[in-house]
């Protein structure tokens, strides 16, 4: 199918809704008089219309920064702009976000080799057509240019992947791991796709990560002033470790007002009620919460502060992806935060495995560890490590909810059919999709170990996919020893263990440990 036949096939979709056949004023009104079932037909079929013209959109964006390269002499240029974004931006209206989203995306378009470009001593082109190599994301452009992707997933994948290592080997990784990620990617919002594409980055190059982590480490600081009007601001530039930790104080204490699970004892739900009746806004909450934690210190005991529930970041690795050590002697892995999934490069694991305690969990190839059958109603400490490492937060499609917002859901109802408190028949589910599921009809099943299904009422199942950033120790990247930075030879990975550091799930039987950095306890013996 061309272009322009897709394009009029969804557009005629469009106009087969003669109720819409109204002048532009009446627009609302007739929209309001369709079914459920027709609105949604409606917006279904305008957003595919959309997403073919926004595949115009970067393409024609392509070709207007590819012509406006000449500072004065470009397309650009001539029109009177300093760049294509001005440009584009004049035309469209819209914002310079948007405008350079379509430039950048466009921009991929164009690499369609690696080294283009490039000239010898005499200035002469040495690129010929046979030389020609297709960049690694080759696979991810056809398919936004085909509508399989849409642009701005396509812009997402290849922001979350960044640049591979300079290597044949690596750019084959590469896009092998762009092709797995687009096949997840349906119904997934944007900001998924980014944390997702992110975390398989840094499992394939966990070199980079600690890169990553120490030019973000570079760029902390903590500025105060004072405006004209005397109202005193202050702005903190994260690093990576820190960010996890206060936004850990800060959920511990707001997690009541922000959906986080239900809480057990009549204390417990008289804090968290007061919490939510509480007239001041989440900003000064957590405004007035910092500033206790700052006059407090080391003065006050945690629950002083905090509530129920002290805050703690926890760590989660794959002990089998760590070990290996760079020349500086760090390690060449990364672990991830439970609640986010934001990596934290091996230095940093390396650190707290000294610091603080650890739990082992283990697990069978598809990540479902410890049955504790019928004896027990809720789930174990070790088990909720385990379904975090494994869910990583809200399983219901496009909900946002990291583990420590969730409960844990028997999908075999516990009184009704026997169910058991096993992991393998467990899922994380938010309080409000938990109370939602049981109150409005939707249903989860598991057939043995394959995946969790939602069965909406009377729809057909969904397919409920891991949130979590260390999936792919029960489906693994593709790995191709020799490109990865630090030399293998100097310091040799040990064998595939039957052990995992920090929390996730591995294959084949693997034991899962799950790095527990909860601050302040004892710290654990030094090794």
């Amino acid at each position: 199918m061309t272009f322009l036949t897709e394009f009029a096939t969804r557009a005629q979709a469009v106009s087969g809704h003669r109720d819409l056949d109204v002048v532009p004023g009446e627009l609302l009104a007739a929209v309001r008089a369709l079914s459920d079932d027709d609105v949604l037909a409606v917006f279904e079929e305008a957003a595919a219309v959309m997403g073919c013209l926004e595949r115009l959109t970067v393409v024609t964006a392509a070709v207007i920064a590819e012509r406006s390269a000449a500072p004065h002499g470009g397309l650009a240029g001539t029109r009177g702009h300093r760049s294509p974004v001005a440009l584009i931006q004049e035309i469209t209206g819209g914002s310079r976000a948007d405008a350079t989203r379509a430039v950048r995306v466009g921009a991929s378009l164009l690499d369609d080799a690696c080294g283009a470009g490039s000239t010898g001593d005499g200035g002469e082109d040495k690129r010929t057509p046979h030389a020609a190599i297709a960049p690694w994301h080759a696979g991810l452009r056809q398919a936004m240019l085909a509508g399989v992707v849409t642009t701005a997933q396509h812009d997402a994948i290849r922001r979350g992947l960044g640049e591979p290592p300079d290597s044949d080997d690596a750019r084959a990784v590469w896009a092998v791991a762009a092709e797995q990620l687009m096949g997840e990617v349906p119904g997934l919002p944007v900001e998924e796709v980014v944390k997702r594409a992110r975390a398989v980055r840094d499992a394939l190059d966990p070199a980079g990560a600690e890169d990553r982590f120490a030019r973000r480490f570079q760029g902390r600081s903590w500025r105060m002033w004072t405006d004209g009007e005397g109202v005193h601001h202050a702005r903190i530039d994260f690093d990576d470790e820190m960010f996890a930790w206060v936004d850990s104080i800060i959920g511990a204490a707001l997690r009541p007002r922000r959906g986080g699970p239900r809480f057990m004892t009549e204390a417990e739900r008289a804090d968290a009620d007061s919490l939510v009746r509480d007239g001041r806004t989440n900003e000064q909450l957590t405004y007035d919460l910092m500033m206790d934690v700052v006059r407090a210190g080391a003065l006050a005991s945690a629950e002083d502060v905090f509530g129920a529930r002290q805050p703690g970041v926890r760590l989660v690795a794959v002990r089998d992806a760590v070990g290996a050590r760079d020349a500086f002697g760090r390690f060449l892995g990364v672990a991830h935060v439970e609640d986010g999934g934001a990596a934290l490069p091996g230095s940093v694991l390396d650190k707290a495995l000294c610091e603080t305690a650890r739990v082992l969990v283990s697990v069978d190839g598809a990540g479902n560890p410890l049955d504790v059958g019928r004896e027990q109603r809720l789930s174990t400490a070790k088990q909720r490590l385990a379904l975090a490492a494994r869910d990583g937060g809200c399983m219901w499609p496009g909900c946002d909810r990291p583990p420590s917002y969730c409960e844990a859901h028997h999908s075999d109802h516990w009184c009704a059919e026997q169910g058991r408190t096993d992991v393998d028949r467990g899922i994380l589910l938010c309080r409000f999709h938990h109370l939602l599921l049981h109150n409005q009809g939707w249903k989860i099943t598991r057939d043995g170990r394959g995946p969790f299904l939602l069965h909406p009422p009377g729809g057909e199942p969904i397919v409920l996919r891991s949130k979590s950033p260390v999936r792919w120790a029960w489906d693994p990247p593709p790995d191709r020893a020799g490109w990865r930075a630090a030399s293998t030879e100097a310091h040799p990975r040990p064998d595939r263990s039957a052990e995992v550091v920090g929390g996730w799930a591995c294959q084949q039987g693997l034991d899962v440990e799950g790095q527990v950095d909860d601050l302040p306890q004892q710290p654990a013996e030094r090794r």
